[in-house]
């Protein structure tokens, strides 16, 4: 057997995805990509705009890719050779069509401002065309959860803070991936009173304290949610996160819970992810867990 080995000097750089170990050499140019904090190159703005939906605009190398965030429509750089999760691409005429709007907002030229809403409206699309599913799932509840806390907590980050007394702040985050609303405290060791309004605030879910095993003063609660599995599902769990936050807000802070109150009374509650045209499957589902004793017989016909 002959063998021919090839070197590649160290001045040549792989093109497209030959950085990526075990793929094929394919350009992500045009790709609209999920991203996380871990991605980003520079550091994590966690703007809450941001919805880790971004399309690809140059993307000839995975470990540095410039990508354009479909939430709020700012450029980023981020590095995708791993965990890297492509839900569909777009037509040249659309990406150049991006790269207009991209250099009339820097130059300040009427129709600049169009950039955001443009972005949002193709993610919207492409959620829709995909659908709700096992990778669509972080970011539909990442919209969703977003539309909570401009309602309850507009500010830069994507939380919903409550004081519960003077200096006395807890920030409550929403994990995407695990379904949970995660509590945390600048305290150091666990808070009674905060404990016992999680209890009263979601009966409903499954309420554990996070205490780091290295014995780092970093507690934390999560509230955590069943993995949805359609559009309803989905949107029946951020209604609960919505009511649960709201609650908080009704006991520790009243004066903003009644000014809240009557402003979304007037405007509504933004729920962006009723705009999607996306219907749960048409099936009857039915539990059998404890209708049946154990050890006896279940007969199906």
């Amino acid at each position: 057997m002959n063998l021919i080995a090839t070197g590649i000097g160290s001045d040549v750089r792989p093109e497209a995805m030959a950085d990526v170990p075990g793929v094929c050499d394919l350009p992500l140019t045009r790709a609209v990509v999920q991203y996380r904090d871990v991605h980003e190159i520079d550091m994590p703005g966690g703007r809450i705009q941001d919805i880790g939906l971004a399309l690809v605009l140059d993307g000839r190398f995975a470990s540095a890719v410039e990508v354009v965030d479909l939430g709020s429509g700012s450029v980023k750089m981020l590095d995708l050779s791993s965990e890297l999760v492509v839900l569909d691409w777009v037509y040249e005429p659309t990406l150049e069509y991006v790269g207009a709007l991209l250099r009339a907002r820097a130059a300040g030229e009427p129709g600049g401002d169009d950039m955001r809403q443009y972005c949002y409206q193709m993610a919207l699309r492409i959620l829709g065309r995909v659908g709700f599913g096992p990778l669509t799932r972080a970011t539909m509840m990442r919209i969703g959860f977003q539309d909570i806390c401009r309602d309850l907590d507009l500010h830069e980050g994507t939380s919903v803070r409550i004081q519960m007394a003077p200096h006395r702040i807890t920030r409550a985050h929403f994990d995407y991936d695990a379904c949970a609303l995660v509590f945390r405290t600048p305290s150091p060791s666990p808070d009674q009173e905060l404990e016992e309004a999680l209890i009263r605030a979601f009966a409903h879910q499954e309420v554990l304290r996070v205490t780091p095993t290295d014995g780092l003063p970093d507690i934390a609660y999560h509230v955590r949610f069943p993995l949805p599995t359609s559009i309803g599902a989905a949107r029946s769990s951020l209604t609960s996160v919505r009511r649960g936050l709201a609650e908080l807000l009704a006991r520790f802070e009243a004066d903003r819970f009644e000014t809240v109150e009557q402003t979304l009374g007037t405007f509504g509650v933004r729920e962006t992810l009723a705009a999607l045209d996306l219907r749960d499957p048409r099936v009857h589902t039915v539990s059998l867990s404890g209708l049946v004793s154990a050890g006896a017989n279940l007969t199906v016909h």
